[in-house]
């Protein structure tokens, strides 16, 4: 922390007491970082969270108080408001990625054991007056960091102001004589300063032609502000005029800048001293936020009151390890002794473009013992132990994200069974909404146990002398296999062992199979798409440099601003605090306002660059093998649905007729006859008439007409026949946005309409299909008295903002609750449909395999003359998955490549 003052030395015989402002640091913070450089893999911002957090424990380090407390603004609704409606009135909404964030703020707080106060009517300010009045009486040194300078007028001899003059990285120290020499006025003075010369920031209204100096010279002239109101007939000129024909306005200035000293809280200075913290929750915050700066975790932890006594969290009951670095000829004894108990194990593998290795195992087990050892140092009689201990099905294992066990262990000719506990897919299914599923952070939340790091590059430096990479590795073993004792018991809590042992697991089996596989690419189709979309590129470029006359860089924002709305004047767009948008929404909304050509160039640009980044990744994966091994993820969406990368073939377009063109660079690959795809139809709807049970909407199913048009006619009040093209696409919009828990907003948006129109549509539909409206309402009702939603199989998602005060999170939490038993339950069928297929294939002995799942299809790779026996498999396996009112259709497609046998 860099300051313009020196430090105020400390009184050893006097206790101090930090206070600072929440609201104002954390607003501070959120600007001084840029906001797209700090976020989560969920969306969450948190550069505010990571600038105060920063600057409270730089404060700490500085200042060392004995006593400490946060307070905070409840909202803009106070006694000052009251008094002045006007106030503060003329500040602009707040960011959309602040919002949440001093919420966030409150729980890193909590995790220190510090106390934070937020009253009803009054602002921070008024808190920290309070509590700083009564902490001078009783004899404390007081220091406030705050961004407002009406706290000017609490500094004296025992209270100093801690100033941020940049960022929040610098403080200036605001003393008696720091004051005097800024403004000319005593720290009592101030507030008649502040009412004389007004508050722009605060919307209060100062006096025409008067500025600091002049309200500097006045109050030197009259001694006070009262003085000066009782003799403003002696104040000569048109500044007199204008102080006497605002002297109202003044006074109430004086009167909101005023800081209350009596604010009733529900603590006294006393009881404000700092407590050691609850250091494995707050490394838990910081793993959940992903603030991973090993130097501000650090800095925090550094000045944690109980950190001399605490130096790490107090030892788990059990995690005395009798660890054993196995030589040549050991491995074999050791699992003979112990392997009949559940183990936990931890591997260090790699893996990349469909080819991998283990550098590492270690063991764990609940008795103490513990074994490490490098697979290449095993001798034939270990190898031959090992292999059969991990394919017995009877020796019970416990992993951590077991599929990235299953995928590489057959490249050592090891087989796996016997998992009955993955720690990573328990954690997902009793907290679907977490950011990280990290062994180390699930581990300081449930075994209160930090764990080293092990090798983070699969590669092992061992020496006979130093044994931490092993120890690291078997502590890691020993906390999966307890964290597989906790989860047991979280599964039950939550109803998930079911979920767990019946579909997760097995499906983790299914796609460490399906990795391994990957499907076959025709990597000379692919590069000669990538041209193609290089050349649409160039195209665009030009035609963007013809079209406005001159060369610029189409990748740039400002200079697209700079053409968009300075040398073409065109209508502005959104503001953002880098000038006006030029994003995807506002192109398009430009293409609709304006008949300048640009727009949509550069729309057809944009989309020409993403398909030809697609594609450079695509070719970027191809194997030695010939084939793209992309990798499943179970635990990122918290509706339950897979997730890929490395490629993320989710990427892929499907309804273009690019995206298509590049489906069928995937293609059978040698010893198969075709590629089949398989998905169902409409399965959300399904999915959402058989849990609300409406009539007309399950009629509509069972009808055998085209869906969308069925109900449209029904919305509508139309025959089948009349249903046009427009009417059918609002609908099929409408059904689909009503099972993602789309708005009335969200759909005219959609849709292009007002959004009244929109409401009207909806209450239309509502009124024909009364049971989806029933049902959507029950869902939001019971989430909110329950804190979740459950799926059909009983997946929970948790929902803690359902009942939040901030509306935003509010209203977003609502459209997840009725989003996620849908999306759920389709997420669920599809991957028990995934199961069903692949056993009946392996009990009819069959080698077709499955390859993929992309959204609600399954891709599979047909060996010579099974196709027929496939199909029927697929369609009995697929369509009987889940007992539906609405029954499950089934669409199957056969090909050569992935796009022709598209169906």
């Amino acid at each position: 922390m860099v300051e313009t003052a020196s430090k105020k030395t400390p009184d050893d015989n006097r206790p101090r007491l930090l206070l600072m402002d929440g609201h104002s640091l954390a607003y501070r913070a959120f600007f001084a970082l840029p906001a797209e450089n700090f976020s989560t893999a969920s969306g969450q911002t948190t550069n505010a969270v990571y600038g105060f957090a920063s600057m409270l424990a730089n404060t700490l380090r500085d200042e060392a108080p004995t006593h400490f407390a946060v307070a905070f603004d409840v909202s803009r609704k106070t006694w000052r408001s009251n008094d002045f409606p006007e106030y503060k009135a003329n500040r602009s909404s707040t960011p959309d990625e602040f919002k949440g964030q001093v919420e966030l703020i409150g729980e890193l707080l909590d995790t220190m054991n510090a106390a934070r106060f937020a009253v009803d009517g009054f602002e921070a300010d008024d808190i920290i007056a309070t509590l700083a009045t009564e902490a001078e009486a009783a004899g404390f040194d007081v220091l406030i960091v705050t961004g407002d300078r009406d706290s000017f007028q609490l500094v004296s001899e025992h209270t100093t102001v801690l100033y941020p003059t940049k960022g929040v990285s610098e403080l200036t120290r605001f003393t008696p004589a720091k004051v005097e020499e800024k403004y000319g006025l005593t720290p009592t003075q101030y507030p008649d300063f502040a009412a004389l010369r007004g508050d722009p920031s605060d919307n209060l209204p100062g006096i025409p032609g008067v500025g600091e100096k002049t309200a500097t010279k006045w109050i030197h002239q009259f001694g006070s502000f009262a003085e000066l109101v009782e003799r403003a007939d002696e104040v000569k000129g048109k500044v007199g005029q204008s102080l006497r024909d605002h002297l109202d306005a003044v006074k109430l200035n004086r009167h909101l800048t005023e800081l209350v000293r009596d604010v009733e809280l529900p603590k006294a200075v006393a009881e404000l001293e700092r407590a050691p913290y609850d250091r494995a929750a707050l490394k838990g915050f910081l793993e959940v936020l992903e603030i991973r700066n090993p130097s501000l975790r650090d800095r925090l932890l550094a000045v944690d009151p109980g950190s001399a006594e605490e130096e790490a969290p107090p030892p788990a009951a059990g995690v005395e390890l009798n660890g054993l670095v196995v030589g040549a000829g050991e491995l074999a004894p050791w699992l003979e002794q112990h392997g009949d108990q559940p183990l936990g194990m931890a591997v260090v593998a790699s893996w990349a473009l469909g080819v991998g290795s283990v550098s590492e195992i270690a063991l764990a087990a609940a008795d103490g013992n513990a074994a490490w050892c490098d697979p290449t140092r095993l001798d034939e009689a270990d190898e031959r132990a090992f292999a059969a201990w991990s394919a017995d099905e009877s020796r019970p294992k416990v992993l951590h994200n077991a599929k990235e066990v299953l995928r590489v262990f057959p490249e050592h000719g090891w087989q796996i069974a016997g998992i009955t506990m993955d720690t990573a897919l328990a954690a997902y299914l009793v907290k679907p909404g977490r950011r990280s599923f990290a062994l180390d952070a699930l581990s300081i939340e449930y075994l209160h146990r930090e764990l080293a790091p092990a090798a983070a590059d699969g590669q092992l430096a061992f020496g006979a002398d130093d044994q931490a990479e092993a120890d690291a590795l078997m502590a890691q073993a020993r906390a999966v296999l307890d964290l597989g004792d906790a989860f047991g018991t979280k599964l039950t809590e939550v109803g998930a062992t079911e979920l767990l042992h019946d579909v997760e697991l097995p499906t983790s089996l299914l796609l460490a199979r399906m990795e391994r596989s990957g499907i076959a690419a025709d990597r000379a189709h692919l590069e000669a798409m990538e041209q193609l979309f290089a050349g649409a590129v160039q195209q665009a470029v030009k035609e963007a440099h013809a079209a406005v006359g001159h060369e610029f860089n189409l990748g740039s924002p400002k200079q697209l601003q700079e053409v968009f709305f300075g040398e073409l004047n065109l209508p502005k767009t959104k503001k953002t605090k880098t000038g006006y948008t030029t994003d995807a929404d506002a192109l398009a909304w430009l293409a609709g306002q304006t008949e300048h050509e640009l727009p949509v160039i550069m729309l057809r640009h944009r989309e020409q660059a993403r398909l030809r980044s697609t594609v450079e990744g695509l070719i970027k994966t191809v194997a030695a093998d010939g084939r793209v091994h992309t990798t499943f993820s179970q635990t990122v969406a918290a509706t339950g649905r897979l997730s890929s990368t490395d490629p993320n073939l989710q990427n892929v377009p499907v309804r273009t007729d690019e995206g298509r063109a590049i489906r069928r660079g995937f293609v059978v690959g040698e010893g198969y006859e075709s590629l089949m795809t398989a998905d169902y139809s409409q399965i959300e709807l399904r999915v959402m008439a058989h849990l609300s049970q409406d009539e007309g909407l399950l009629e509509a199913f069972t009808s055998g007409e085209d869906l969308h048009n069925t109900v449209a006619s029904q919305v509508f009040g139309v025959e089948t026949s009349a249903v046009d093209p427009e009417m059918r696409r609002k609908i099929k919009a409408m059904s689909y946005g009503l099972a993602y828990g789309l708005s009335a907003f969200g759909l005219s948006q959609q849709l292009n309409i007002e959004a009244g129109e929109a409401r009207a549509l909806m209450d239309t539909y509502f009124e024909r299909f009364g049971g989806v409206r029933d049902y959507l309402h029950h869902v939001v009702d019971e989430a909110r008295a329950t804190g979740y939603t459950a799926t059909m199989l009983g997946r929970r998602r948790y929902l803690p903002d359902l009942n939040s005060d901030n509306r935003q999170r509010r209203e977003a939490a609502e459209r997840m609750a009725l989003n996620a038993p849908i999306q759920g339950t389709a997420a669920d069928i599809v991957k028990i449909a995934m199961l069903r297929v692949d056993g009946a294939l392996q009990e009819s002995k069959l080698s077709s395999r499955l390859l993929l799942q992309v959204h609600d299809e399954i891709v599979l790779e047909i060996s010579p003359g099974e196709r027929e026996q496939v199909e029927a498999i697929v369609r009995r396996e697929m369509s009987t998955a889940a007992s539906l009112s609405a029954p499950l259709d089934v669409s199957v497609g056969v090909g050569t490549d992935w796009e022709s046998a598209a169906h």
